[in-house]
């Protein structure tokens, strides 16, 4: 059996961040060592219904325009909390770790790339305390807030677009005489704001 490795990704929102990053590992892997790459459709909902797809050097190629994920997402997925639907039509919340631990180790992934936030991390991290040890996380949210990395993916499509905004209200600001406040994303940091206020401000004449 060839190696194989899968990779999910949790949430869509980011423009061109999380397609990016599923190109790079697919391109990387098939073309330098050969793997084959799985994609888990919709995140950690896709590894509990058991959605996936085969991604190929052809697939990705011309990928780096679309925004969002190419495998879909879904923020409902926390599998130690998952939405499940009874016969009756009731929605009760449970535990499904255990199944996509079972799908998981039924793929037989040479490991597993999860592209997300801190509660991807988080869910990730759970995984390999129950012994799913073959997984590598990458960080991706706008905010840049993650713990234990220095940069994250999303932040500088992020820093661009408030960059781009600001710059086009410099000439407002000036001909009407006005002071604008810009508001940014922030979260728990406020790495958007001071990057981006860095980056835009004007040169002293």
């Amino acid at each position: 059996m060839s190696t194989r490795i899968g990779i999910l990704t949790r949430r869509r929102r980011l423009p061109g961040a999380p397609t990016a990053v599923i190109r790079a590992v697919t391109l990387h892997a098939r073309q330098t060592f050969g793997w084959e790459v799985l994609g888990i459709k919709n995140g950690f909902e896709g590894l509990y219904e058991e959605e996936y797809v085969e991604l190929t050097s052809h697939s990705v190629q011309h990928s780096l325009q679309r925004g969002g994920t190419m495998l879909g997402s879904s923020n409902r997925a926390n599998p130690f909390a998952y939405p499940v639907r009874l016969p009756d039509g009731r929605v009760e919340i449970h535990d499904v770790s255990t199944r996509c631990m079972a799908n998981l180790a039924k793929l037989d992934l040479h490991g597993l790339i999860v592209v997300g936030g801190d509660g991807s991390m988080s869910f990730a991290h759970k995984f390999i305390q129950r012994g799913a040890t073959r997984i590598v996380g990458v960080p991706k949210t706008i905010d840049n807030d993650l713990e234990a990395t220095d940069y994250t993916v999303g932040f500088q499509t992020a820093v661009e677009v408030v960059v781009e905004a600001v710059d086009r209200l410099h000439t407002t600001a000036e001909s009407h005489e006005r002071i604008m406040i810009v508001e940014v994303m922030v979260r728990y940091a406020g790495w958007i704001a001071l990057t981006a206020g860095l980056a835009s401000a004007p040169t002293s004449s």
